[in-house]
């Protein structure tokens, strides 16, 4: 699929990498599910008479505006080894 490619790493709230392969393979298809669904909508508004810049500008406050009330995770806490 042509368009914006994932970011190579996804991090977490502290800075640190999502490691777990089917967590990235999630993010990945929701990606590229976002970019179909929000390609579609773009060419839908200008050929609707909305201009390019206000409907990017619309969709930024929407990510901008979207909530979650779920806590971010950290890093796993490794053990720490016997001495």
């Amino acid at each position: 699929m042509n368009g914006p490619v994932p970011p190579e790493r996804w991090l977490r709230a502290d800075g640190t990498t999502v490691a777990c392969t089917e967590s990235i393979k999630v993010l990945e298809e929701n990606w590229h599910e976002a970019v179909e669904l929000l390609q579609a909508m773009y060419e839908d508004a200008v050929l609707l008479g909305v201009g390019k810049v206000a409907f990017k500008e619309a969709m930024h406050g929407l990510v901008d505006a979207l909530e979650c009330e779920y806590a971010e995770k950290q890093a796993p806490e490794r053990e720490e080894e016997e001495k």
